[in-house]
């Protein structure tokens, strides 16, 4: 059935983007370094063909994203690193590199060997995960604010506060940057202030309850920086990185044949793109550690006979370890809002601007300048021989925690295969009330003075917001309209985690329950996200840990 034509402007919409078209291209080879101007940890990244068969290595991490990079580098200092990386490299790729090209590459998904895999929940929604050097850090709106004080307190990890500002500190000198403000984000942040979401914080990487402008990983010219960069602070003769490497199952050993043995991790099987496989090993005291993310993790952990005994047997892995919370406790914060055709020219902004509400809730906003294209193959919508643009910004609120979960489950033993997740949004009616004082705060913040030159005027002489997609109800008093508001345009905001959560799957020190040598750190071992946006939480837990494991050698020397 064709849809109108609301429908697809909403589908190009800021944050709106294309469903999976399946595609396994072969992938191109890292780009050489050519010029002064390449990142110099591109002379030790190489295409996995070039690799031997087998190798041996201090420590192996799966996955060269937002957690995976930044460890990599730490522990590069001391030991022997191999990061195996399933995607590219960011750098030469114009739209990944550039502010203006965030929406195109999501809309790109799947196309090509594209830096963004999407995958669609079984809730319906429609989702991207990173599939290139830097992982998701390199797909993302680039806002970056620290993880808030509950975060610590409640993760199940004895954190070193000292050791944890210091990881952060050493991310934001290389990567972080002070946004400036223009039109869009300027008035969210007054309506915000007008809507009572105060004090005015200013600019600050910290958490607090208020209205701030937080850091972002774009410089001034939009350029953006990703995990990947940390990267160049590696110690480039003690750290080799495979790109298109897909890592298929961990290898497992008993440690002793008698009686107290226990499973140890001793290595990984990849594949490169020609379908050769390869092996790489631990050394004595060494470690693999999965950092693919809360999809991958939980997705290889399972492949490799890691998870529930039945669940396992029922598709025929062989069970290594039973470890029935593998999969489980997968959250996603749930995302509603408006967006607006603005009547006055807006620039390109991603979040830069947020409101930390005390009622469950956080405002954020975006702006960009987007292409209305019909659909392809319709008959029904005459497509012109030049791109119409529209200025569309957006309002959006997202609820912490959540409090919903769902699970992860294999839909093939074929790595590549996205599993089957369901995030059973607003399960829990804390997180649906959560998102309707979310949504009410944004129809304060529209009826603030800020908003006016937002408007058009309308038939009858007034002035009105020209919706893209759902406007809010008018009677935003009504609980039952709200909550159905929220139901209705229910999306994501990307910051799925969980699937292999602290005190279910790993201990407080990130290693899996029950077996040697493998840890766990990235975003799918938390079971909130942290604070407005996760991505600062993760570049810290990457530099952390190495850190961390480093001490704890030093120790035992």
């Amino acid at each position: 059935m064709a849809r109108p034509i609301c429908f697809w402007l909403q589908y190009f919409a800021f944050l709106m983007f294309i469903g999976p078209i399946v595609s396994y291209a072969l992938p191109r080879p890292p780009r050489p370094p050519q010029s002064p101007q390449d990142p110099s940890y591109l002379k030790f990244v190489s295409n996995a063909t070039e690799f031997p068969s087998e190798d041996y290595y201090d420590y192996i991490i799966v996955g060269g994203g937002t957690a995976g990079c930044p460890l990599a580098a730490t522990l590069s200092h001391s030991y022997k690193v191999l990061v195996l990386e399933r995607g590219g490299v960011p750098h030469g790729e114009t739209n990944l590199m550039s502010q203006e090209g965030f929406l195109a590459t999501l809309m790109e998904a799947d196309t090509y060997n594209s830096p963004a895999q999407s995958f669609t929940s079984e809730d319906g929604v429609e989702n991207a995960r990173g599939r290139v050097l830097g992982g998701s850090s390199a797909i993302n709106a680039g806002f970056y604010s620290r993880a808030d004080d509950d975060f610590y307190k409640k993760s199940g990890v004895n954190w070193d506060l000292r050791v944890v500002n210091q990881s952060y500190e050493w991310v934001e000198r290389a990567i972080v940057f002070r946004p400036e403000l223009k039109n869009w984000q300027s008035a969210v942040r007054d309506g915000l202030l007008e809507a009572g979401v105060d004090p005015y914080i200013g600019f600050s990487l910290d958490h607090s309850v208020g209205t701030k402008i937080g850091g972002s990983t774009f410089d001034s010219t939009g350029k953006r920086y990703s995990a990947a960069d940390l990267l160049n602070y590696a110690r480039p003769f003690n750290i080799k990185v495979a790109v298109y490497a897909n890592v298929e199952r961990i290898l497992l050993a008993t440690s002793s044949p008698y009686m107290g043995s226990r499973l140890s991790a001793i290595g990984v099987v990849y594949r490169d793109h020609t379908g050769r496989y390869h092996h790489a090993i631990v050394r004595e005291h060494g470690e693999v550690i999965l950092s693919a993310g809360a999809i991958g993790s939980p997705q290889l952990l399972l492949l490799s006979g890691i998870g529930p005994r039945p669940y396992l047997s029922s598709w025929g892995i062989p069970v290594a370890h039973h470890l029935p919370f593998v999969g489980q406790f997968l959250f996603d914060n749930p995302r509603s809002g408006v967006s607006i055709v603005a009547p006055i020219p807006l620039e390109h902004s991603l979040i830069q601007v947020v409101g930390i509400t005390e009622s469950g809730a956080y405002i954020e906003a975006a702006s960009n300048v987007i292409p209305f294209i019909s659909p392809a193959r319709s008959i029904f919508i005459w497509t012109p021989s030049s791109p119409l643009y529209l200025t569309v910004a957006t309002l959006m609120e997202k609820i912490i925690g959540p409090l919903s979960s769902g699970s992860l489950r294999l839909a093939s033993t074929d790595v590549r295969v996205n599993p089957i997740v369901r995030f059973n949004y607003f399960s829990n009616p804390v997180d649906l009330q959560r998102c309707v004082n979310g949504t009410r705060k944004i129809g304060d913040i529209l009826r603030s003075r800020s908003m006016e030159d937002f408007k058009v005027r309308n038939w009858f002489g007034g002035h009105d917001f020209r919706f893209v997609g759902p406007a809010l109800p008018v009677d935003q008093a009504d609980n039952h309209l709200m909550e159905d508001f929220c139901r209705r345009t229910v999306s994501t905001i990307w910051h799925y985690h969980g699937g292999c959560v602290v005190g279910k799957v790993v201990d407080g020190d990130f290693r899996v329950f029950g077996i040697d040598a493998l840890r766990i750190v990235d975003g799918s071992t938390f079971g909130v996200s942290p604070g407005t946006n996760p991505q600062a939480t993760l570049l810290m837990l990457g530099r952390y840990v190495g850190l961390k494991i480093i001490r704890e050698r030093t120790r035992y020397r």
